[in-house]
């Protein structure tokens, strides 16, 4: 299926559904420079400004530049398709005299970077053509429409997120028994790397990894630090397959010589980051606001005796890792409004956090989760038991 016409046809819907007249996409150059939406939505490469303007009545119009138009009209995306040689302003006008939107969105957002892809040339440049008009009073943030329009993942999307979780499982079984003692946690990762593009896909970001305690968990690229005997070895990564991601971490504990077992501490962190992940996938229902479920493993982090984690528990997954949208996490800040936007069918989840444990390592586990009904479901095999070798 082209998913997205599919994409194209959703946000029509969503449109009316919000009651927003009109909605558009104003870029150029997308090589360079793309909206966060345009992949989803448009698909194809554009060259010199242009407009893609889809509507609650269902039209779906592109305005491009006269070379770009031919590849338009043959993808088959668009209900109308305009061309233009020496300038769009006045085709924009005459587009959105006949659309004729009571509201406009636009691609502007302070709190989702996925809802903030016009540049501030571009609103410049749309301005000017706009001035004389009613249309520029008339404009609204799409950021609680790209928010659903993202969130609400299709059958196809939620099936391609799933492939790309699966496929990280299977990545991990493969190395999880090649990583050896002395290794590095830069070889560790290519080790890593080198499995996911068997895949036929592609990592959906740098592999994180750390040996033991000795390197920082976050967003950190691999060193030369070496995995030792008592290290826990932490590993953070994502496939990429067929424009979706996955995005797991997992866990392997190296005994000392002559240790039996790892120590209490470990099982005990361990056993605690992943009741923590089962009991908030279970509450992460429909209407339930992310910050909710946050507080919730927080409540369990102090109940156990640890300190909170510094991040949310869980963001979307789609076309991105990051992909936008409502997030299970705190009422902070940084995080604006997106800890306040209720859970809904079909959204795409992490579920992560992690306990630092001096002298051993991240306790860290990460699950991929769909809302489905009143449950979530994990879209593949979680990690129960702490792996040792």
């Amino acid at each position: 299926m082209d998913i997205v016409k599919a994409k194209i046809e959703q946000a029509t819907r969503l449109l009316d559904e919000m009651n927003i007249d009109a909605w558009a996409l104003f870029e150029r150059e997308t090589a360079m420079q793309k909206d966060p939406t345009h992949d989803m939505v448009v698909g194809l490469e554009a060259v010199w400004n242009s407009l893609f303007l889809f509507t609650r009545r269902g039209d779906a119009i592109a305005l491009v530049g006269n070379f770009d138009a031919d590849l338009y009209r043959r993808s088959g995306r668009f209900t109308q398709v305009h061309s233009y040689v020496k300038g769009a302003g006045e085709d924009i006008k005459r587009l959105l005299r006949e659309v004729d939107p009571a509201t406009l969105a636009l691609n502007y957002s302070v709190d989702d970077c996925a809802s903030d892809g016009l540049t501030h040339g571009m609103f410049l440049m749309l301005q000017s053509f706009l001035a004389e008009t009613p249309y520029a009073g008339r404009i609204v943030s799409s950021q609680p429409f790209i928010g659903k329009l993202r969130s609400r993942k299709l059958p196809e999307e939620i099936a391609r997120l799933e492939r790309a979780a699966h496929l990280a499982n299977q990545v991990w079984s493969n190395v999880s028994d090649r990583v050896r003692v002395s290794m590095t946690e830069r070889e560790i990762a290519a080790l890593i790397d080198s499995e996911v593009q068997q895949t036929g896909g592609e990592p959906s970001f740098e592999t994180i990894v750390n040996a033991g305690a000795k390197t920082n968990p976050g967003h950190g690229h691999p060193t030369d630090t070496k995995l030792e005997p008592g290290d826990l070895l932490h590993v953070d990564f994502g496939v990429r397959i067929d424009d979706y991601c996955s995005d797991i971490q997992r866990l392997a504990y190296f005994r000392r010589p002559g240790e039996a077992q790892p120590p209490d501490a470990l099982n005990k962190a361990f056993e605690t980051v992943k009741s923590i992940i089962i009991e908030t996938g279970k509450s992460a229902r429909p209407g339930v606001k992310g910050f909710e479920v946050d507080a919730l493993a927080r409540r369990m982090l102090a109940a156990n005796g640890y300190s909170e984690y510094e991040h949310a528990l869980g963001h979307q997954l789609g076309r991105d890792v990051h992909d936008g949208g409502g997030l299970l996490g705190p009422q902070w800040e940084r995080y604006g409004n997106t800890p306040f936007i209720p859970i809904e069918l079909g959204n795409v989840f992490t579920l992560e956090l992690e306990i630092l444990l001096p002298g051993i390592g991240t306790v860290g586990l990460e699950e991929d989760v769909v809302v489905e009904g009143d449950k979530t479901r994990f879209l593949c095999e979680p990690q129960v038991e702490l792996a040792i070798r």
